[in-house]
């Protein structure tokens, strides 16, 4: 479990994502969520970087999921996050990012974290841009692909 000052964020346990997904509505979501627990069942060994990581208030109120897609062989994760509407525009996604890259570049084969956001999403990208991400020229399948570096 990772804390930050207001919030509280872990990687979920197989019983949580089950949950999780059984409760989604929105057909995308859980099928991004199913993705993610396979990833975790398929690669037992690296679950943190395949689960939904939970995002908390220090209350135990949910207001938001990160996750890793995977970790490559080079060293490489894609992160991706999104905190409830009714939560937006306190800071709480940059306070998660934030503490994510440090828990994410303490481990010593993490070179780069990179994110893909939609050129319209504002709220992301001054994120991404807050957090120290820089465009590294490729176009995916969600947007323009942000990267950061360990230093």
């Amino acid at each position: 479990m990772i804390e930050t000052e207001r919030l509280k964020i872990y990687a979920a346990s197989q019983d949580i994502m089950e949950a999780f997904i059984k409760a989604q509505t929105d057909d995308v979501l859980k099928a991004a969520y199913i993705e993610m627990l396979n990833g975790c069942l398929d690669h037992p060994d690296q679950w943190d970087w395949y689960a939904i990581w939970m995002i908390e208030l220090k209350d135990g109120t949910h207001i938001g999921e990160l996750c890793f897609k995977g970790l490559s062989v080079n060293g490489i994760a894609e992160i991706g996050y999104g905190i409830s509407e009714e939560y937006q525009n306190n800071g709480y996604a940059t306070e998660v990012v934030k503490a994510v890259l440090e828990w994410a570049f303490s481990h010593q084969e993490v070179i780069a974290i990179e994110a893909e956001t939609e050129s319209e999403n504002a709220a992301s990208i001054s994120v991404l841009k807050k957090c120290g991400f820089a465009l590294n020229g490729i176009i995916g399948e969600e947007g323009p692909r942000w990267a950061i570096s360990k230093c």
